[in-house]
């Protein structure tokens, strides 16, 4: 801090790039919806109680009284969709090349979940992929992961004829948007949502894999990480220990340049950081009113410690500092139960679908992610105070998966059985959600 007790603009911007950050910005907003200062929704707290009664009925339904057994919140639980192909994927690998080790494994993982995250932004209500190989049919997260790992395993992104199985910055540069509609079955009867900006992420990631060899290595391969979270853990016994922060670092910094320009500060893009218009009568210096949400992201990270922790057998610390995602299907959750309510007039209405719509740029959607964030944790601990369990006995990760998205997206579906879709449109470019 300087004399007047105001953050210099560089070191603010560090801040709004870290992990504590973002439940600190999110929770000056909750503080304002307490006291009634939003200018797009009310908060209504007593409904909380309505949302983890859903949440528990839903558990209980599809894990009994065995919550331990509800994986963590994760893209590979899409890339599993209906039948389980990671596992399978691996051993595939293992049997075309005997003298495959451990580390390549890894390293073949973290690819893989890395561009299948960044292909996971929303793709619209009408969008259908369908796997020849099992005959079934999947759509919105689902679709995209499955998809997503039939184009890693025919060698979408690899350079290297002889080695299909990985993601390097020159196959990278080779995408385009034809290729990746093509290879995710997008034409006009089967349209989908941000299919420009979804490229363009591909594109720009093999630009951040080249401008950072420190963390992806000469080649630029995402899989080269672990060689920097190796330099940054320490030993146990036999096993590796590796702080979460490290890898946050990794991914905040290295896949940077893939974001579009949005909201600069200290003359450097922020990426998903947004400014909050309820928060500027309290700013005293640029950037107060700025919220942080690294949904992507955030979505990689935990998506890569399921990796790291399965596939390395590394133990990752501090998954505490990890928030709930700030998306469309959480966030709908509370604006169903009726724990975030719309203003009267606050946005206008779309004549097709009859719901608001607007960007994810706009001030209401990103009060409604920071209110997403902290009544996460909020839900989580009122189920754990029901159930009588821990935050070590049912993690956040384990609330995102078996309850607050699932419930999300279930009451969704009963409320508007047509699309399933939010109760607030976002104008999706693929870049955010």
């Amino acid at each position: 801090m300087n004399i007047a007790g105001i953050m210099p603009l560089e070191q603010k911007y560090d801040y709004l790039r870290t992990l504590p950050a973002i439940r600190e910005r999110c929770g000056r907003v909750h503080q304002l919806a307490q006291q009634g200062k939003l200018e797009y929704f009310d908060y209504h707290p007593e409904k909380e109680a309505d949302v983890a009664e859903f949440c528990i009925h839903i558990m209980k339904r599809d894990y009994g009284a065995d919550f331990s057994s509800i994986k963590p919140h994760g893209r590979w639980r899409h890339l599993d969709a209906g039948v389980g192909r990671v596992l399978p994927e691996i051993a595939k690998w293992h049997a075309r090349h005997d003298n495959l080790d451990a580390r390549e494994e890894i390293r073949r993982s973290i690819d893989l979940f890395v561009v299948s995250v960044l292909l996971d932004a929303g793709a619209g209500n009408q969008w259908t992929f369908h796997e020849k190989s099992s005959g079934m049919k999947f759509t919105r997260s689902e679709g995209l992961g499955v998809a997503s790992i039939h184009m890693f395993d025919q060698g979408f992104f690899s350079s290297d004829p002889e080695q299909p199985y990985k993601v390097d910055a020159a196959g990278l540069a080779t995408v385009t948007v034809e290729r990746v509609a093509e290879a995710m079955q997008v034409n006009e009867s089967n349209p989908m949502v941000g299919l420009e900006g979804r490229t363009s992420l591909l594109i720009n990631l093999s630009a951040a894999l080249k401008a950072n060899p420190q963390f992806f290595g000469e080649e630029g391969r995402p899989g080269n990480v672990i060689d920097f979270l190796e330099s940054e853990s320490k030993m146990e016994g036999e096993k590796r220990v590796v702080p979460v922060s490290a890898l946050w670092h990794c991914l905040i910094e290295g896949l940077n340049p893939i974001w579009p320009s949005r909201i600069k500060l200290a003359d450097k893009t922020l990426g998903d950081v947004w400014p909050c218009d309820a928060l500027k009568a309290s700013s005293r210096a640029d950037g107060d009113d700025l919220v942080p949400f690294h949904k992507l992201t955030m979505w990689i990270t935990y998506s890569l410690v399921e990796v790291l922790q399965n596939v390395a057998k590394w133990k990752i610390e501090g998954l505490e500092d990890l928030t709930g995602l700030p998306e469309y299907r959480n966030g709908g959750l509370l604006v169903d139960h009726g724990v975030l309510t719309l203003k009267p007039n606050a946005l206008p209405i779309d004549s097709k679908s009859g719901l608001p719509k607007v960007s994810p740029s706009h001030p209401a959607i990103v009060e409604w992610r920071a209110m997403t964030v902290i009544e996460l944790d909020r839900i989580a601990d009122a189920i754990r105070k029901e159930l009588g369990l821990t935050p070590e006995q049912l993690t956040l990760a384990q609330v995102l998966e078996g309850a607050t998205w699932k419930g999300g997206r279930e009451i969704a579906k009963q409320k508007r059985p047509e699309t399933g879709g939010p109760p607030i449109e976002i104008e999706s470019d693929g870049t955010v959600f």
